[in-house]
């Protein structure tokens, strides 16, 4: 097992995983179909309804977030260590169908989007009469 007891190895840890908070987490989400249309879910741990922003267009999904750096303590303790950070979001990705924004919905609960995408009907479908 190896232990971070040298301060070389503890400073070289820490730069690691502070150049790791700076960049865009990916979150976890899956996708199922049915005939109208697309149901997403995607796991957001630690961000609030307000910061969610997601934006459709045509067939592809922008998903962005950001979570806030925690606040330092205000009882009179010191701060030892922290792992809690500030971190964003976004994922994106296209669908085989475009979508419906009208008809479409986005719900949060509990660190969990809940994307109903509903699939667009072609403007000029219909059935032809054959002669």
């Amino acid at each position: 097992m190896f232990y971070l007891t040298h301060p070389r190895h503890v400073a070289r840890v820490l730069r690691q995983f502070d150049a790791e908070a700076d960049t865009a987490r990916t979150p976890a989400l899956d996708v199922s179909e049915d005939d109208k249309g697309y149901h997403v879910t995607v796991d957001m741990p630690g961000v609030t309804k307000e910061a969610v922003k997601v934006r459709v267009e045509g067939r592809r999904v922008h998903i962005e977030t950001a979570t806030e750096e925690a606040s330092a303590p205000t009882d009179g303790s010191r701060l030892l260590y922290r792992e809690r950070r500030a971190a964003s979001y976004a994922r994106s990705f296209a669908l085989p169908a475009e979508i419906d924004q009208g008809q479409s919905q986005a719900r949060f609960e509990n660190g969990v989007l809940t994307l109903s995408l509903v699939k667009r009907v072609a403007e000029n479908g219909g059935q032809l009469t054959v002669n």
